[in-house]
């Protein structure tokens, strides 16, 4: 029996048959690209996750993500201080490039050029909507910012379509959150005054007035004090505006957790940066988390923050966005102990080693200083497991460009997507990493330490720095502590990062000197 169709009827079926073939290619083009979010804390150190198995600390939920995605060995922040990594982060430019890329105070200006190309700039060119909630650190406005009205240029103006923010760090003044470029709840009778130069008159310090401290300072915090506790710079007003510190933690939750449901309906993805403040001084954990830890407050941050990344794991499982999600979490740069308070941070470390088996700390260019936790999660997608390839911070920009079909690449941003995914286990060749004005560079399994001036250990943090007046080289496979400097028995080598480190930052290795607070 013969089934006579017409040509037309040929015709309708063939179309039918090739739209069913189609169709899976179809779908899988239009599937909308993943929602982003990087969780990036502040001095968290190679050790203090415990899925590093490094330290004694146990931080189940960071571990939830380490073992469940990515875990880089080899990832390195591009500073050894908060700000700069934060601007090479953002930008994919080495700081060691822009001469304000350096610690800076609650009054600097935004050091990000407002025409630069960013990580949310060029995500939200994609059709990402975009929002910073955290710590920021890179500046306001254009240096001359009144408090009390709209601070221009903010967040915002480089890519963000909200923010919700502490100007600078929760040891700095002004101690007020910022919305969209507004101080939170001001009150306009009570405007509030900043200065980092001279107090004002009238008003307390650290300094002047102890008997009023519930944190003593050890270095560098005793200029005004906001809830019993001394700061850096000088503040007044502002007192309806002012932050709780203990429940800051709770706070940047509660909005990073409400961004989330309500970007759960949108038809557009989601880039959400969440820079924690913990473990960053001053250390003041809600007393949920007070001696939970036994290490004293440092301790106790690290279990709160822990805590804070599992509860915005359960918001995007319970909004149902887990499995198209793209989660990075990772540290601004290594650890540091006291870093200006007397927070019992030493003296109840007990056998936990915050750098694991690094050398150094924050403010050092030794590994501890710049290698840091680094780990990609993507349910369903990533090849879990754990990569020694060469990664770095900076390298965001470029490799997720290429995963939402971007362009755009940062200056010094290379597309690692298919390592950050674990298809690749070639990573960089090199990075040029940064400490206290200084670079050196990591280059396969060498670290190479250009001659600097300068003390070998700064005493106020009691961090090796990794200035010596000669060469240093190590060969981080064997020596991940660096105890060995091999720049004499192995001059070949030598001679081999040092022309890669000059190709890569030219002539000059130092820039403006940084002030330690």
């Amino acid at each position: 029996m013969f089934l006579w169709l017409s040509k037309s009827r040929l015709s309708a079926i063939g179309f039918l048959s090739l739209i069913s073939i189609l169709a899976p290619a179809q779908q899988k083009s239009d599937k909308k690209n993943p929602n982003i979010v990087l969780i990036y804390l502040d001095d968290l150190g190679y050790g203090d996750v415990s899925a590093y198995q490094s330290g004694t600390l146990r931080t189940p939920n960071m571990d939830v993500l380490a073992n469940g995605g990515l875990r880089f060995t080899n990832g390195y922040a591009s500073s050894a201080t908060c700000t700069p990594s934060r601007y090479a982060l953002l930008t994919g430019t080495y700081p060691w490039r822009n001469q304000q890329a350096k610690i800076l105070p609650g009054t600097a200006p935004l050091i990000i050029d407002t025409a630069q190309m960013t990580l949310p700039k060029m995500l939200k060119a994609q059709g990402y909507e975009t929002a910073v909630i955290g710590k920021w650190h890179l500046g306001l406005g254009t240096g001359f910012v009144d408090w009390n009205q709209e601070i221009i240029p903010n967040p915002n103006h480089v890519g963000f379509e909200f923010s919700h923010i502490l100007a600078a760090t929760q040891d700095r003044v002004p101690t007020v959150y910022i919305e969209n470029g507004w101080v939170v709840n001001l009150d306009p009778n009570d405007p509030i005054q900043v200065d980092y130069d001279k107090n004002f008159e009238g008003e307390p310090t650290g300094l002047s007035n102890p008997e009023m401290l519930t944190m003593k300072w050890h270095h560098g915090h005793n200029n005004s004090i906001v809830n019993g506790i001394p700061r850096i710079g000088f503040m007044k007003g502002g007192e309806r505006a002012k932050w709780s510190d203990v429940d800051m933690a709770d706070h940047f939750l509660q909005k990073g957790k409400a961004y989330i449901t309500e970007k759960a309906s949108s038809e557009k993805p989601f880039f959400l940066f969440f820079p924690m403040h913990q473990p960053h001084v001053p250390r003041t954990p809600h007393p949920r988390f007070e001696g939970k830890s036994g290490m004293g407050p440092r301790g106790d941050t690290l279990l709160e923050a822990d805590w804070v990344i599992g509860e915005l794991y359960t918001t995007l499982e319970i909004e149902g966005l887990l499995e198209n999600t793209l989660i990075i979490f990772t540290s601004d740069n290594g650890p540091v102990l006291n870093d200006g308070y007397y927070d019992d941070a030493v003296e109840k470390l007990g056998n936990h080693t915050p750098s694991g088996p690094l050398r150094g700390g924050k403010y050092a260019l030794f590994e501890a200083g710049t290698k840091v936790p680094f780990v990609v999660f993507w349910k369903g997608e990533i090849q879990l497991g754990v990569s020694n390839a060469l990664v770095s911070q900076i390298d965001l920009l470029s490799s997720l460009a290429s995963l939402v079909g971007s362009s755009e690449t940062g200056m010094d941003s290379e597309n690692l997507m298919d390592v950050f995914m674990g298809k690749s286990h070639e990573g960089r060749e090199a990075v040029i990493v940064e400490a206290s004005t200084k670079t050196a560079l990591r280059a396969g399994d060498w670290a190479m330490i250009p001659p600097y001036t300068g003390p070998a250990v700064q005493n106020q943090v009691n961090i090796e720095l990794g200035n010596s007046p000669e060469y240093q080289l190590y060969n981080l496979k064997i020596d991940p502590g660096q105890r060995n400097n091999l720049s004499k028995s192995n001059p070949e080598k030598l001679e081999e990062m040092k022309k890669i480190y000059h190709l890569i930052r030219g002539n000059g290795s130092t820039i403006e000197p940084l002030e330690l607070k």
